[in-house]
């Protein structure tokens, strides 16, 4: 098994980069869409994505 990915392996050590932060962004968006069942359109969910994973604040 190793030696079917040892250049992917190697690859990582060269340029250690991941998509750890996409995923953990993925997963918060696919928490809004289990939860947003009653939305009645696009733009009221894009509204929450923005809001929970924009990190905005509403104070001055």
């Amino acid at each position: 098994m190793l030696q079917a990915h040892l250049e992917n392996l190697l690859t990582y050590w060269r340029h250690p980069i991941t998509d750890a932060g996409t995923e953990g962004l993925n997963s918060k968006i696919q928490l809004i869409k289990s939860n947003a069942r009653g939305f009645r359109s696009f733009a009221n969910y894009r509204i929450r994505i923005l809001f929970f994973c924009g990190k905005l604040d509403l104070y001055p």
